[in-house]
Protein backbone atom coordinates (compact mmCIF):
# COMPACT_ATOMS: atom_id res chain seq x y z
CA UNK A 1 0.00 0.00 0.00
CA UNK A 2 1.31 3.28 -0.86
CA UNK A 3 -0.33 6.74 -0.32
CA UNK A 4 -1.46 8.29 -3.46
CA UNK A 5 -1.06 12.52 -4.61
CA UNK A 6 -3.40 11.90 -7.10
CA UNK A 7 -7.04 11.14 -7.18
CA UNK A 8 -7.94 9.10 -10.01
CA UNK A 9 -10.95 9.74 -12.18
CA UNK A 10 -13.00 6.41 -11.47
CA UNK A 11 -15.97 7.30 -13.40
CA UNK A 12 -17.42 10.63 -14.73
CA UNK A 13 -18.76 11.92 -11.83
CA UNK A 14 -15.89 11.07 -9.99
CA UNK A 15 -14.43 13.54 -11.97
CA UNK A 16 -16.97 16.12 -11.72
CA UNK A 17 -15.88 16.91 -8.30
CA UNK A 18 -15.15 19.97 -7.28
CA UNK A 19 -11.43 20.88 -6.66
CA UNK A 20 -11.74 21.35 -2.95
CA UNK A 21 -13.16 18.12 -2.72
CA UNK A 22 -10.76 16.08 -5.09
CA UNK A 23 -8.29 17.70 -3.31
CA UNK A 24 -9.73 16.68 0.11
CA UNK A 25 -10.37 13.61 -0.84
CA UNK A 26 -6.64 13.06 -2.39
CA UNK A 27 -4.61 13.71 0.86
CA UNK A 28 -6.45 10.53 2.89
CA UNK A 29 -6.68 8.27 -0.46
CA UNK A 30 -4.25 5.16 -0.17
CA UNK A 31 -4.90 2.44 -2.58
CA UNK A 32 -5.07 -0.74 -1.87
CA UNK A 33 -4.82 -4.56 -4.06
CA UNK A 34 -7.05 -7.17 -3.50
CA UNK A 35 -5.86 -10.89 -4.49
CA UNK A 36 -8.91 -13.21 -6.08
CA UNK A 37 -10.69 -15.04 -4.17
CA UNK A 38 -9.71 -13.44 -0.70
CA UNK A 39 -12.28 -12.82 1.62
CA UNK A 40 -12.19 -8.67 2.36
CA UNK A 41 -12.73 -6.44 5.38
CA UNK A 42 -12.03 -8.42 8.54
CA UNK A 43 -11.91 -6.62 12.31
CA UNK A 44 -14.34 -3.56 11.93
CA UNK A 45 -12.26 -2.24 8.46
CA UNK A 46 -15.65 -1.24 7.07
CA UNK A 47 -16.46 1.38 9.82
CA UNK A 48 -13.23 2.61 9.74
CA UNK A 49 -12.39 3.06 5.38
CA UNK A 50 -14.74 3.89 2.24
CA UNK A 51 -13.78 1.91 -0.92
CA UNK A 52 -13.58 3.49 -4.63
CA UNK A 53 -13.01 0.35 -7.21
CA UNK A 54 -10.43 1.44 -9.69
CA UNK A 55 -9.94 -2.16 -11.27
CA UNK A 56 -11.68 -5.40 -11.05
CA UNK A 57 -14.65 -7.06 -9.41
CA UNK A 58 -15.45 -7.16 -5.79
CA UNK A 59 -18.93 -9.17 -4.57
CA UNK A 60 -20.87 -8.53 -1.74
CA UNK A 61 -22.72 -11.85 -0.68
CA UNK A 62 -24.77 -12.96 2.53
CA UNK A 63 -23.85 -16.91 3.60
CA UNK A 64 -26.05 -19.56 5.24
CA UNK A 65 -24.04 -20.97 7.45
CA UNK A 66 -26.54 -24.18 8.04
CA UNK A 67 -26.98 -24.41 4.40
CA UNK A 68 -24.21 -22.94 2.91
CA UNK A 69 -26.43 -20.79 0.19
CA UNK A 70 -25.00 -17.72 -1.25
CA UNK A 71 -26.56 -14.39 -2.57
CA UNK A 72 -24.72 -11.81 -4.37
CA UNK A 73 -25.92 -8.50 -3.55
CA UNK A 74 -23.67 -6.26 -5.66
CA UNK A 75 -20.83 -6.57 -7.73
CA UNK A 76 -18.66 -3.57 -7.53
CA UNK A 77 -16.78 -2.56 -10.24
CA UNK A 78 -14.54 0.41 -11.62
CA UNK A 79 -16.34 3.20 -10.16
CA UNK A 80 -18.09 1.51 -7.13
CA UNK A 81 -18.32 2.68 -3.93
CA UNK A 82 -19.11 0.84 -0.90
CA UNK A 83 -19.77 0.78 2.27
CA UNK A 84 -22.40 2.93 1.63
CA UNK A 85 -24.48 1.55 4.30
CA UNK A 86 -21.85 1.74 6.92
CA UNK A 87 -21.09 5.31 5.83
CA UNK A 88 -24.88 6.65 6.05
CA UNK A 89 -25.22 4.88 9.70
CA UNK A 90 -22.16 4.02 11.40
CA UNK A 91 -23.42 0.29 12.18
CA UNK A 92 -21.78 -2.86 11.14
CA UNK A 93 -23.01 -4.51 8.20
CA UNK A 94 -23.95 -7.89 7.41
CA UNK A 95 -22.60 -9.01 4.37
CA UNK A 96 -19.75 -10.31 3.38
CA UNK A 97 -16.43 -9.35 0.42
CA UNK A 98 -14.45 -11.48 -1.90
CA UNK A 99 -12.90 -10.49 -4.73
CA UNK A 100 -13.72 -11.97 -7.52
CA UNK A 101 -10.26 -11.28 -9.78
CA UNK A 102 -7.48 -9.77 -9.11
CA UNK A 103 -9.10 -5.89 -7.76
CA UNK A 104 -8.03 -2.56 -7.13
CA UNK A 105 -9.10 0.54 -4.97
CA UNK A 106 -8.81 3.40 -3.01
CA UNK A 107 -9.57 3.49 0.21
CA UNK A 108 -10.53 6.46 2.35
CA UNK A 109 -11.20 7.06 6.17
CA UNK A 110 -15.11 7.00 6.68
CA UNK A 111 -15.17 10.31 8.87
CA UNK A 112 -13.87 12.23 5.83
CA UNK A 113 -16.21 11.04 3.49
CA UNK A 114 -18.73 11.80 5.87
CA UNK A 115 -17.38 15.36 6.03
CA UNK A 116 -18.02 15.95 2.42
CA UNK A 117 -21.33 14.62 2.52
CA UNK A 118 -21.90 17.39 5.14
CA UNK A 119 -19.76 20.03 3.51
CA UNK A 120 -19.64 19.42 -0.24
CA UNK A 121 -22.20 20.15 -2.92
CA UNK A 122 -20.11 18.35 -5.71
CA UNK A 123 -19.82 15.06 -3.84
CA UNK A 124 -23.31 15.14 -2.59
CA UNK A 125 -24.53 15.44 -6.71
CA UNK A 126 -21.97 12.47 -7.07
CA UNK A 127 -22.79 10.61 -4.11
CA UNK A 128 -26.90 10.39 -3.52
CA UNK A 129 -28.07 9.20 -7.33
CA UNK A 130 -25.07 7.24 -7.17
CA UNK A 131 -26.94 5.71 -3.62
CA UNK A 132 -30.43 5.53 -5.55
CA UNK A 133 -28.96 3.36 -8.02
CA UNK A 134 -27.94 0.82 -5.46
CA UNK A 135 -31.18 1.24 -3.72
CA UNK A 136 -32.91 0.36 -7.54
CA UNK A 137 -30.95 -2.58 -7.68
CA UNK A 138 -31.70 -3.72 -4.15
CA UNK A 139 -35.49 -3.45 -5.07
CA UNK A 140 -34.97 -5.01 -8.06
CA UNK A 141 -33.10 -8.01 -7.00
CA UNK A 142 -36.04 -8.27 -3.80
CA UNK A 143 -39.06 -8.59 -6.65
CA UNK A 144 -37.26 -10.83 -9.00
CA UNK A 145 -36.42 -12.97 -6.03
CA UNK A 146 -40.05 -13.26 -5.22
CA UNK A 147 -42.06 -12.62 -8.47
CA UNK A 148 -39.75 -14.35 -11.08
CA UNK A 149 -38.70 -17.92 -11.63
CA UNK A 150 -35.20 -18.93 -12.44
CA UNK A 151 -35.57 -18.90 -15.95
CA UNK A 152 -37.00 -15.80 -15.94
CA UNK A 153 -34.26 -14.18 -13.65
CA UNK A 154 -31.75 -15.44 -16.19
CA UNK A 155 -32.93 -14.23 -19.12
CA UNK A 156 -33.39 -10.67 -17.51
CA UNK A 157 -29.52 -11.04 -16.61
CA UNK A 158 -28.87 -11.66 -20.00
CA UNK A 159 -30.73 -9.02 -21.60
CA UNK A 160 -29.05 -6.43 -18.50
CA UNK A 161 -25.67 -7.53 -19.20
CA UNK A 162 -26.62 -6.09 -22.65
CA UNK A 163 -27.77 -2.79 -22.18
CA UNK A 164 -25.31 -0.05 -22.23
CA UNK A 165 -27.72 2.45 -20.03
CA UNK A 166 -27.92 -0.46 -17.43
CA UNK A 167 -25.14 1.17 -15.32
CA UNK A 168 -25.12 -1.84 -12.74
CA UNK A 169 -25.22 -5.04 -15.06
CA UNK A 170 -23.72 -3.39 -18.21
CA UNK A 171 -21.03 -6.91 -19.48
CA UNK A 172 -21.49 -7.38 -15.68
CA UNK A 173 -21.34 -11.66 -16.32
CA UNK A 174 -18.38 -11.62 -18.64
CA UNK A 175 -15.65 -13.54 -17.23
CA UNK A 176 -18.42 -15.01 -14.37
CA UNK A 177 -18.34 -18.56 -13.79
CA UNK A 178 -21.82 -20.18 -13.91
CA UNK A 179 -21.77 -20.50 -9.93
CA UNK A 180 -21.23 -16.63 -10.10
CA UNK A 181 -23.82 -16.51 -12.37
CA UNK A 182 -26.24 -18.42 -10.13
CA UNK A 183 -25.33 -16.60 -6.93
CA UNK A 184 -26.24 -13.56 -8.61
CA UNK A 185 -30.18 -15.09 -9.46
CA UNK A 186 -30.28 -17.10 -6.50
CA UNK A 187 -29.99 -20.50 -7.46
CA UNK A 188 -27.04 -22.56 -8.03
CA UNK A 189 -24.84 -23.67 -10.78
CA UNK A 190 -26.53 -26.99 -12.18
CA UNK A 191 -29.83 -24.70 -12.93
CA UNK A 192 -27.95 -22.20 -14.74
CA UNK A 193 -26.12 -24.55 -16.55
CA UNK A 194 -29.21 -26.54 -17.10
CA UNK A 195 -31.18 -23.04 -18.87
CA UNK A 196 -28.56 -22.45 -20.80
CA UNK A 197 -27.94 -25.63 -22.40
CA UNK A 198 -31.40 -24.62 -23.01
CA UNK A 199 -31.23 -21.64 -24.72
CA UNK A 200 -28.03 -23.14 -26.50
CA UNK A 201 -29.98 -25.62 -28.21
CA UNK A 202 -32.46 -23.13 -29.00
CA UNK A 203 -29.73 -20.99 -30.61
CA UNK A 204 -29.87 -18.03 -28.34
CA UNK A 205 -26.44 -18.26 -26.44
CA UNK A 206 -23.01 -20.12 -26.38
CA UNK A 207 -20.93 -20.37 -24.00
CA UNK A 208 -17.23 -19.52 -24.91
CA UNK A 209 -14.99 -20.01 -21.94
CA UNK A 210 -16.40 -17.88 -19.22
CA UNK A 211 -18.21 -15.52 -21.48
CA UNK A 212 -21.82 -15.60 -21.90
CA UNK A 213 -22.29 -15.09 -25.89
CA UNK A 214 -25.99 -13.69 -26.99
CA UNK A 215 -26.65 -14.71 -30.60
CA UNK A 216 -30.17 -13.72 -30.95
CA UNK A 217 -31.33 -10.85 -28.45
CA UNK A 218 -34.52 -10.81 -29.88
CA UNK A 219 -35.46 -14.55 -28.87
CA UNK A 220 -34.17 -13.92 -25.62
CA UNK A 221 -36.82 -10.57 -25.68
CA UNK A 222 -39.80 -13.22 -27.17
CA UNK A 223 -39.14 -15.05 -24.38
CA UNK A 224 -39.36 -12.86 -21.31
CA UNK A 225 -42.30 -11.76 -23.22
CA UNK A 226 -44.36 -15.11 -23.37
CA UNK A 227 -42.57 -16.25 -19.68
Amino acid sequence: MSENLHLPDTNEAMGNLDTGARSELARHTTRVMFPKGEPLFHDGELERYFYIVTKGKIKSYQLNLENAKEQTLFIYREGDMFDTIVLLDGQPHDVMYEALEESEAIRLPIEKVRQLLLTNESFNRMFFPYLAQQMRHMEELAGDLSLYSTSERLIKLLLQNLDPNNRLKYKLIQGLSNSEIAKLIGTVRHVVERHLKALKKEGIVVRKNKDVEILNAQKLLDKINLL
